[in-house]
């Protein structure tokens, strides 16, 4: 007998859900209904800042696949259709289309995939003209009319985390003046207060003042209409656009009102197969989870794309009749602003206090290649590691070319659950255009197990 399988979201977690089912079972065996309430389907929303730069011939070239490909591959997709309602007792959504018509829709597996939505504060002005967000492909091409309108010579980008420094760039790249203003005491605050630090004296010595501690109370209008300032408690910022980099949050209003379990966050949990706790039939993956931390234990909410296809990856290959685990995260992750490369992994140092965990920290500055090869680009290599058994806790990078990578040793020593003596001794890569003979995440991690040996000696 034929079952039906329906996703909630066309993009990461929800398509590549329905794609690996329908690798592993024939349409026949499986149908498969999905529903996307935009217009674009399956497109990496973090390639938006570069298409706005103008580094990326977007929006084509962000589409991973269209909606006649899936459908060529024998998957329902109705864009346009927004899902309004799950009923988990009776194994049915309710759907609205783009005219209103509403319907039920009955399933065997159910498949969330909602994904995030931006933070937006409800502060006077923020819904006016020229407020501008950054999520989907629709905000792409809203960002790029805005710029060709004219008369646009000044952007504030409130938010100072990785949409916000990526946006700082794309206004550069459209010779805007450009201000960053962000809440937090430095921006990146992904990254340990002494490494956003870093982060700040870049975008500096690239023009961009940041404005940090400061909240935003309003956007101010002119006449118009359209924004002309952005305002806080202790100053007014000129802008012509300003751009929203403020975060996001877990899409989990359909899953919330079902009376799904809900994390700490606000994103759904579920089992290490994906499979939503306490509900047989339903999955869930992507933005709209929580997933666990394999550094601290606890559950968290990390909406990357990266993420979000494994997740379709296990969802599907469980619905086809096989086995998969999604093990957890060790918090990568990557971004740059102009030449300068920022990367992370693990725990900062309020995580760590967070967790419980004592810790010491080492912080050495390198090179990407050896000191006497040409362009040599420096960097700060910041490490934590655990009092006593010297296990890796943490990894932040700033730099020039050829930085963020090396975080990926880390992700792999956190995720081996290595100590730092144990990082010493890793055959890494080495000739004088790539590492120094040290390379600097090796430095680093000879500097932190000095610092655990003597906290050892100390007692």
């Amino acid at each position: 007998m034929t079952e039906r399988l329906v996703v909630i979201g066309g993009d990461a977690a929800g398509m590549s859900a329905a794609s690996q089912a329908r690798r592993r079972r024939p349409e026949g065996d499986l149908e498969i209904v999905a529903f996307e309430r935009g217009r674009h389907t399956s497109y990496s929303a973090c390639g938006i800042p570069y298409w706005i730069g103008g580094t990326v011939s977007g929006p084509d070239a962000l589409v991973a696949r269209t909606a006649a490909e899936h459908r060529e591959r024998g998957i329902a997709l109705r864009l346009g259709t927004e899902v309004t309602e799950i009923d988990p007792a009776r194994g049915r959504v309710r759907s609205r289309d783009a005219d209103g018509r509403e319907e039920w829709t009955s399933y065997d597996h159910l498949v969330i995939g909602t994904g995030a939505v931006p933070i937006r504060p409800p502060l006077p002005g923020i819904d006016a003209p020229g407020v501008l967000g950054v999520q989907t492909l629709d905000d792409g091409e809203a960002a790029l009319a805005a710029l060709d309108r004219g008369g646009v010579r000044r952007a504030v980008v409130v938010g100072g985390g990785y949409i916000g420094v990526e946006m700082a760039e794309a206004m550069l790249r459209h010779g805007l003046e450009v201000t960053l203003v962000d809440r937090n005491d430095q921006p990146m605050s992904t990254l340990d207060p002494d490494m956003g630090r870093l982060v700040r004296e870049e975008l500096e010595g690239l023009g961009v003042p940041v404005a940090s501690g400061a909240a935003v109370r309003e956007v101010l209008t002119g006449p118009d209409g359209r924004v002309r300032a952005v305002a806080t408690d202790g100053a007014e910022y000129p802008a012509d656009l300003v751009v929203l980099g403020l975060g996001v949050r877990p899409s989990t209003d359909l899953a919330r009102a079902a009376g799904l379990p809900l994390g700490a966050a606000g994103g759904l949990l579920t089992d290490r197969a994906m499979r939503v706790r306490g509900c047989e039939r339903l999955w869930a993956g992507g933005d709209c989870v929580e997933v666990l931390n394999l550094v601290s234990g606890a559950e968290q909410h990390v909406p990357l794309g990266t993420h979000a296809n494994k997740h379709g990856r296990i969802i599907g290959t469980n619905i086809g009749g096989g086995y998969a685990t999604f093990p957890g995260v060790v918090g990568t992750a990557v971004s740059k602003v102009c030449e300068v490369e920022i990367a992370r992994t693990g725990l900062k140092e309020s995580q760590a206090r967070a967790a419980g965990l004592r810790f010491v920290t080492a912080v050495v500055e390198s090179t990407s290649r050896a000191g006497y090869y040409p362009d040599a680009g420096l960097m700060t290599v910041k490490m934590i590691a655990e009092r006593g058994t010297g296990r890796l806790l943490g990894l932040q990078i700033v730099g020039r070319e050829g930085a963020a990578k090396r975080v990926d040793v880390g992700a792999v020593a956190l995720t081996a659950g290595m100590t730092v003596d144990q990082m010493i001794d890793l055959d890494l890569g080495y000739a004088p255009p790539f590492s120094p003979v040290w390379d600097p995440v090796l430095v680093a991690a000879r500097k932190a197990a000095d610092a655990v040996a003597a906290d050892l000696r100390r007692g």
